[in-house]
């Protein structure tokens, strides 16, 4: 045998020390690998109705579809530049390896302007229609009514939730305490040309939930919010400490509750059922505590549960959180 191990056979290269050996233990092991890789990416614990969702919970609302849309594209253009790139990757190392009997360096390529303007204007398009279509959902996500059907002050605060149904529950207008002084009292931290939307004669209801409440049909943690189904419902969201989110799993999207500044967005329900939700946003030490639950029912029942409310003398409303100055107040005024 020679010193160099030119004698060896065909295939076959000596490790340090002269021990032979051979590419074949890695070509049995490849097509192993990539079956073990292909089982970890599918053995999920999605059922064949939840795989084209991609993870996403059953929408609930009219709006929700418009989410999940967006969700499904994005992967989709995901999908199809990791299949693009992942092809280039495996095409160059197959056909572009070095080969096992010549030892010179292949003719190297320092420009190729073609294929430079090609990995520079792609990207760019792809992201500009992403933006496109995220720009264009979230201005109807985000789109509110001037008179919604039901208000809700949604008012996060360590470590739950409130609720003030801002509602004409006995049916007469004549008891309206949605005055100036009953809204500069309680509801200051909501802007004036949010309170234009509030309906006549509501007196309000409130429901003020603490980390140890449970709903009593399922015993899932947190107060329990009540919705009507297909009617619209606009939340109007505050909060009294620190910031917080408001985030129903179902509804497939999410808003910051911020302390001086109040966002809002709207639902229509679209399926009866006791949903979950929780602050989506780091609080302090007992954030995983404030969780809540959503109940959609019936505009019968639940104009049932706020008479049940004002039978237990919840009337009226807890404050709402940390009031707005200045030109936060009424910033935003080209908004509906």
């Amino acid at each position: 045998m020679s010193p160099n191990g030119s004698d060896l056979p065909h295939g076959r290269r000596t490790a340090a020390g002269g021990t032979p050996t051979s590419r074949r233990p890695m070509r049995r092991t490849l097509p192993q690998a990539l079956a073990a890789g292909l089982v970890l990416a599918t053995a999920t614990g999605c059922t064949s109705k939840e795989f084209p969702r991609l993870g996403m919970p059953t929408p609930v609302t009219d709006e929700a579809p418009r989410v999940l849309s967006l969700w499904q594209g994005s992967w989709a253009a995901a999908l199809a530049v990791g299949v693009l790139v992942w092809g280039l990757i495996i095409w160059s190392v197959i056909f572009h390896r070095r080969s096992r009997t010549k030892v010179e360096i292949p003719a190297q390529t320092r420009y190729n302007m073609p294929i430079e303007a090609l990995y520079t204007v792609v990207p760019i398009i792809i992201v500009a229609v992403l933006f496109y279509f995220t720009a264009r959902d979230e201005t109807k996500l985000m789109a509110t009514s001037k008179k919604p059907t039901h208000v809700v002050n949604v008012v996060g605060y360590q470590w739950s939730w409130g609720f003030n149904y801002v509602e004409d529950v006995d049916g007469d207008p004549k008891t309206d305490v949605n005055t100036k002084d009953s809204l500069h009292k309680e509801l200051s931290a909501i802007p004036d040309r949010m309170t234009k939307g509030f309906p006549k004669g509501a007196e309000g209801v409130y429901e003020a939930g603490t980390p140890g409440e449970r709903n009593p049909q399922n015993g899932n943690p947190g107060p329990t919010l009540w919705l009507p189904k297909g009617e619209k419902v606009q939340f109007i969201l505050t909060s009294r400490d620190v910031i917080h989110d408001f985030w129903v799993l179902p509804f497939l999207m999410k808003q910051d509750v911020i302390p001086g500044h109040v966002n809002r967005f709207e639902v229509t329900p679209s399926k009866e059922g006791t949903y979950r939700g929780k602050c989506a946003e780091l609080c302090g030490v007992d954030h995983s505590r404030m969780l809540f639950n959503v109940k959609i029912v019936s505009p019968e029942r639940y104009q049932k549960h706020l008479e049940d409310l004002a039978k237990k003398g919840q009337t009226g409303y807890i404050p709402a959180g940390t009031a707005t100055t200045g030109g936060a107040k009424n910033a935003e005024t080209n908004n509906p």
